[in-house]
C-alpha cells in the first residue's frame, strides 16, 4: 500500500469513526429536502374570501357559485361592506370582493390583506381568473417543465447548492485546522511526504462522502419528490462534481486563513451560508434583487450551480443550455484551487 493509499484509510477510519458528524451530514440532506418538499411551500391553497353583494343578479349568483366550488378557496359568506375591513384587519379573511351594478353592467372590487405580499397577489390572480371565467374568449395555457405548480421543484436545485458548500467547505476546512490545533500538521509536512499528497489524502474522504451525499439526494429528488428521471441526470452528476471540486478548494483556501476550528466554522457560516440563501436565487429571483446585488451574486458559486441543475433537472435541457454556467465554474475552481495552493505553501 502507498503512503497516499495509507493516508487516505487513515481519514476515512477517522471519518468513520466520528458518527456524529457522519450522521449530521447523511441526515441533514434529507430533513432539508422534506422540509422544503413538502412542509414548505410557496403554493397558496385554502385562501380565505367573503362577498359583499349590492344587488343579486344571475351574474353575481354564478360567480359566487364558482367561488364556493373552488378548490382554492374557503367562501366565508355574504357580509355587509361596512363589516369588510373588521375582518380583514382581525385577520379572519384574507381578501373580500365587492361587487356593484352601475349603468347595467357588474363591477367588482378586490379588498386584500397585503401584509402577506405572495398571499395577495395570487389570491387576487386566482380571484380574478375565478371572476372573469367565462365572459370572454376561452384561453389554452400550458405550463411547462413544471405543469403541477410543485415547489420542489423549485427548491431542490438550491438544497443541492447548499449541501455541497456546506459540507464540501466547512467539513474540510474545520479538519485542516484541528490538525493544526493538535500539532499533528507540523509533524505531517516535516516528513518526507509531500504537502499536495498530505492535502490531496485530507480530501478524498469528504469528496467520497459528497458522491454518497449526492447519491441519495438524486434518489429522494427522483422517487419521493416527484422530479422527471431523464438521460440528463449524467450532466447533472458531473457538474455536481465540478462544483463539489470547488467547494473543496474553498475549504483549503479557509483552512489556509484561519488558525482555529471555531474561527473556520465563523467564516464558512458567514461567507456560504448566508450568501446562498440570500444571493444565490435559490429563494429570491436574482433578476428581481437591485443591479449591485445582481453583480455581487456573480461571484457566488451557488448561483450559477443552482441556475444550471434548473435547466438540467427541472427543464431537462441539453448541456449545451447551461456551458455559461458551466465555464464560470471551471474558472472558478481552477482559481480557488491556485489561490488555496498557493497560500497553502506559503505558509509552509
Amino acid at each position: 500500500m502507498s503512503i497516499f493509499q495509507s493516508l487516505i484509510k487513515k481519514e476515512v477510519l477517522h471519518l468513520v469513526r466520528d458518527f456524529r458528524t457522519v450522521t449530521v451530514v447523511l441526515v441533514m440532506p434529507v430533513v432539508l429536502l422534506s422540509l422544503f418538499g413538502f412542509a414548505i411551500s410557496t403554493e397558496v391553497n385554502n385562501v380565505r374570501i367573503v362577498a359583499v353583494v349590492e344587488q343579486h343578479t344571475d351574474e353575481t349568483v354564478q360567480i359566487i357559485d364558482r367561488l364556493r366550488s373552488n378548490a382554492y378557496f374557503t367562501f366565508e359568506g355574504i357580509v355587509p361592506f361596512r363589516d369588510v375591513d373588521g375582518l380583514l384587519r382581525k385577520g379572519r379573511v384574507d381578501a373580500a370582493v365587492v361587487f356593484r351594478t352601475e349603468d347595467g353592467r357588474l363591477q367588482h372590487q378586490i379588498l386584500a390583506d397585503a401584509s402577506n405580499t405572495n398571499m395577495a397577489q395570487t389570491s387576487t390572480a386566482y380571484l380574478e381568473s375565478a371572476i372573469s371565467y367565462g365572459t370572454g374568449p376561452a384561453v389554452v395555457s400550458h405550463t411547462l417543465y413544471n405543469p403541477q405548480l410543485k415547489s420542489a421543484y423549485n427548491f431542490v436545485p438550491g438544497i443541492m447548492g447548499m449541501i455541497f458548500i456546506l459540507i464540501c467547505a466547512m467539513m474540510t476546512s474545520v479538519s485542516i485546522v484541528n490538525e493544526k490545533e493538535s500539532g499533528t500538521m507540523n509533524l505531517l509536512l516535516v516528513s518526507p511526504v509531500r504537502p499536495r499528497t498530505i492535502i490531496l489524502s485530507k480530501l478524498v474522504p469528504y469528496f467520497l462522502l459528497s458522491c454518497v451525499i449526492l447519491t441519495l439526494v438524486l434518489v429522494l429528488s427522483y422517487t419521493v419528490l416527484g422530479l422527471p428521471f431523464s438521460f440528463s441526470v449524467i450532466h447533472v452528476i458531473w457538474v455536481t462534481i465540478l462544483y463539489v471540486i470547488l467547494a473543496l478548494g474553498l475549504g483549503l483556501l479557509i483552512s489556509t486563513l484561519v488558525s482555529t476550528q471555531v474561527a473556520a466554522l465563523l467564516v464558512s457560516g458567514v461567507m456560504f451560508m448566508i450568501p446562498v440563501v440570500l444571493l444565490s436565487g435559490m429563494i429570491f429571483p436574482v433578476e428581481n434583487m437591485p443591479p449591485v446585488l445582481q453583480w455581487l451574486t456573480c461571484a457566488i458559486p451557488a448561483r450559477w450551480y443552482i441556475s444550471a441543475m434548473r435547466v438540467l433537472m427541472v427543464q431537462q435541457l441539453p448541456v449545451s443550455y447551461v456551458l455559461t454556467e458551466v465555464l464560470i465554474l471551471a474558472g472558478m475552481t481552477l482559481l480557488v484551487l491556485a489561490l488555496a495552493i498557493r497560500k497553502f505553501n506559503a505558509k509552509r
